[in-house]
Order: structure tokens, then sequence, then C-alpha cells
């Protein structure tokens, strides 16, 4: 397996913790400014104007909608049933389907350099060892595998005991890759997953489908306080990730972001504004 040591010869790496924002560059720090703001961070990385950046980023109830997801027969009840349970709703720009976040879910995105020539199977892999390493020593037991009856599943869920606690997507930017992971970290799994079982039963009533929906069972999710016993905080896994990635370089910076970046934001912003478009038009019918 690829570790991150592997696919990346930078020594120095910029630490980015977000997960305190309210705001951004003026702009209400939603999923959707996290997003573009990582699509900035690895426009500049590619151009190796930006160092290799880790960055972390928590967002309260939040359900965060694939692609393939807004193509569901009944979106605008599915949407409504989100709504009403009290959680934003927004479409990411990166592959996969449907992901619950909320205050006690880590999300840690690692954009990477020279990555065009390096397969997103080993980018996975190295996201994989990362977080192997900042759980070494509460467990040996993380796997990663497709875990059916997940939401969201894919090769690369982690999981223990064949129970997800965390999905990895992936981006890539000229040749530069974002890859974020979500790490569901404490609170109630399988409220979370009974959420989205049932936004995929509103919002397709069993009707045939060109795209293949997951059937999600609750018990397939756990956190990982429930898996391995420690009461574990997102406070304590942010530790973690900084202490490993500072294993992993020689030198951690913490500047601010570039006026480029920053242009670059702006405009990211505004392409996953209009992504939200029709989301963001149903909600208000909804409201």
């Amino acid at each position: 397996m690829k570790t991150l040591h592997d696919i990346t010869q930078h020594s120095i790496f910029r630490y980015v913790d977000h997960t305190k924002e309210t705001t951004f560059q003026s702009k209400s720090y939603t999923a959707v400014t996290s997003f573009a703001i990582d699509d900035a961070i690895a426009t500049a990385v590619s151009r190796h104007a930006a160092p290799p950046t880790m960055r972390l980023w928590v967002h309260p109830k939040t359900v965060v909608l694939g692609i393939p997801d807004t193509r569901v027969p009944y979106l605008e009840e599915g949407i409504t049933l989100l709504k009403e349970a009290g959680y934003h709703v927004i479409v990411r720009n990166s592959g996969g389907l449907a992901v619950l976040l909320d205050e006690e879910i880590l999300n840690i995105s690692l954009i990477l350099p020279n990555m065009g020539g390096t397969s997103i199977y080993d980018c996975y892999e190295a996201m994989v060892t990362f977080v192997q390493y900042m759980l070494k020593d509460v467990t040996q037991d993380i796997e990663a595998y497709e875990i059916v009856g997940s939401y969201c599943p894919g090769d690369y869920d982690l999981s223990i005991n064949g129970r997800k606690f965390a999905g990895i997507s992936q981006r890539r930017i000229k040749d530069a890759a974002a890859v974020q992971i979500y790490l569901d970290v404490n609170g109630d799994s399988q409220k979370r997953a009974q959420l989205i079982q049932d936004f995929y039963r509103v919002a397709i009533k069993g009707e045939k489908t060109k795209f293949t929906y997951p059937e999600v069972d609750p018990n397939k999710m756990a956190s990982l306080t429930e898996l391995t016993g420690h009461i574990m905080t997102v406070d304590d896994m942010i530790h973690r990730a900084k202490s490993t990635l500072q294993h992993v370089s020689e030198e951690l910076v913490e500047g601010r972001f570039s006026s480029d970046e920053i242009e670059t934001f702006h405009y990211r912003m505004g392409m996953m504004v209009k992504r939200n478009e029709k989301i963001r038009q149903i909600v208000n019918d909804v409201l």
C-alpha cells in the first residue's frame, strides 16, 4: 500500500485549521465554501505557488449530495425531508454520493502536487495509511474496502470489524490532487445513516433508476468512539492529524492564503454557487 512518503517528495507542508471558522473572506462558511477553498488551494499547489497542504474542516448539520443524488426522481421531497430534520443541503464538486456532516465529524483534505502521473488509487492509499498512523495507538484493525450497506460506499471505505467510520473522495485540478476524507468521530452514527436511508426512500420511492443508489443499512455505520471503545473527540483528532503531518514532513507552515488563492477562491465559489442553484431553488420552494 502506498504511503504519503511514497507519493510526495516535499518536506514542507502547509497546515490549515478551519474547524472553528464561521466566515471566510466575508462569506458565510458552509460546506459550499469549503469545497471552493480546496479548489483554490489545489490550483495554487498545482502551479507550485503554494506548498502541499493539509486542511481540516467541520460543518454543522449538513447533507452533502453527490451529483448522481440530484437525479433521483423525487429530489424535492428528499430535500424537504432533510430540511425538516434541520439539515443544510448542498451538492459537492468531487466524486461520490450523499454523506452527512455535523460538529462531531472531522473532514481532512490532503492537497498534493505533481500527481498527474500518480493513480487515484495511490492517492487513496496515502490517505488510508495517514489515518492508520493517526490512530495507531488506539487500533490496528482499520481496513479499507467497500462496506455494502453504508452510505456513499466505495473501495476505500475505512472500517473496523465491517462497520464504516470514514469515506474518501478525490478531486484533480491540473496535476494536483485534493484527497478528502470525513471521519465519524463521535455521536449517533446509526441515526445519521437512518436519515440518509430515509432520503433515498422518499426521493426514489422504489422506482427503477439508471443509477444504482445504495441500500443504506444504519447498522453498517459507526463512530470511532463506538468502534474503539475510547472516547474520541474532534479536538483529539485534530491534534492527531497535525502530529501525523509533522511525522511525515520536516516543516509545517501556517501562513495566510495568497492574493492569487483568494482570487481563485472567489471564482471557484461562484462555480459552486451555480452548481447549487437547483438545490437552492428547491430549498426556497420548501421554505
